[in-house]
């Protein structure tokens, strides 16, 4: 009787006859089951959400604009991370065990990190884009044109994955808190602790982007809100049809940058908790409790499935592409010369 509830009770740990093997907590079928279903169906929106989104910018030629190009890139980072990240963080999450080797534990996270803060990028990118839109719609094909998109789209790529890579894949996270990085490595784990000085760099290449984003937009807005009365106040009046066009312009541009405007607050809003607890993390020796720290990393993860879900609700032109691309139309002769835009309709 004594031998069965000890052996009942015994300690699991994620490689057996393994020394120093992490413990494993696993969780009963019941929950197993509910946690392997919501966090696959995340990975599974986050890589053919994102893939739909290139294909139609990619594929439409009316689509071949400098903001589209920005937000084709955003989903590939995405993508990536629905590709190479969650899956593995799903089987790490629900099994409490790392079973992927030490190698791509080093690239899991770099990988992680490097298409997180490319969306960061992307996305102040995307703020400028359309601040220049909103504010000039008329001079803006020529100030924004598809090369300086294109400038944008590299030097984010650049900086997310240089910055990423000489963190975590030289090992310079841990210097200063080696013994803490032994004490908390065990096989079958895959922990990347950052220490107080690289951990303020993280937080300031997130909190710089952010507070020029929220400063953006809130000009974005009010210029909008001032054209909006402006229009309305004319309304009445006789207009020539060069006012009646900018006028177009200047509400086709507005709503790009309020659809735009929504998918940065949803990205605000999935990673400042975890950003606000990565740094009291560093400074208070790691005490965030596991089950904690995963649910802050897979609000982070969810937003590269949230981004398509925010188009398909907003754009019509993206709805028309899923479309077509689901149907298969998309592979007949010359569907990218498709009008994604009924007569009217705004482009954006």
């Amino acid at each position: 009787m004594v031998n069965n509830f000890s052996q009942t009770h015994a300690v699991e740990l994620c490689y057996e006859n393994v020394n120093g093997s992490c413990i494993k907590t696993p969780y009963s079928p019941g929950p197993r089951a509910i946690l392997y279903t919501v966090l696959g169906l995340g990975a599974v929106l986050a890589v053919f959400g994102n893939l739909l989104v290139i294909i139609a910018i990619l594929h439409f030629k009316q689509l071949h604009t400098p903001t589209n190009f920005l937000i084709a890139s955003l989903a590939c980072a995405d993508f990536l991370v629905g590709v190479t990240v969650m899956p593995f963080s799903t089987v790490r999450s629900v099994e409490s065990c790392w079973y992927f080797g030490e190698s791509y534990c080093k690239f899991h996270t770099c990988f992680d990190t490097s298409f997180c803060f490319a969306s960061l990028f992307h996305l102040c990118c995307i703020s400028i884009d359309r601040y220049i839109a909103v504010t000039d719609p008329l001079t803006y094909p020529t100030k924004f044109t598809v090369s300086v998109s294109g400038v944008c789209i590299i030097l984010s790529w650049f900086f997310s994955v240089t910055y990423s890579f000489s963190i975590f894949y030289t090992g310079a996270n841990e210097e200063g808190i080696e013994e803490l990085v032994v004490a908390l490595t065990c096989v079958g784990g895959c922990q990347a602790p950052l220490n107080q000085n690289w951990v303020l760099l993280c937080f300031l290449l997130f909190f710089i982007p952010t507070v020029a984003m929220v400063y953006i937009y809130g000009k974005i807005f009010l210029v909008a809100k001032y054209q909006a009365r402006k229009i309305e106040t004319t309304a009445s009046q006789a207009q020539s049809s060069t006012e009646s066009y900018k006028e177009r312009v200047a509400k086709r541009e507005r709503k790009a940058a309020k659809t735009l405007g929504i998918a940065v607050a949803a990205f605000l809003v999935s990673w400042l908790p975890y950003i606000i607890d990565a740094v009291i993390d560093a400074y208070m020796d790691f005490i965030t409790p596991p089950y904690v720290y995963e649910i802050l990393v897979w609000c982070v993860y969810y937003n590269s499935a949230m981004n398509p879900l925010i188009y398909a609700f907003f754009y019509p032109w993206f709805r028309k592409a899923i479309k077509l691309i689901v149907s298969g139309k998309v592979l007949r002769r010359d569907s990218s010369t498709t009008n994604l835009f009924s007569e009217g309709a705004d482009i954006d």
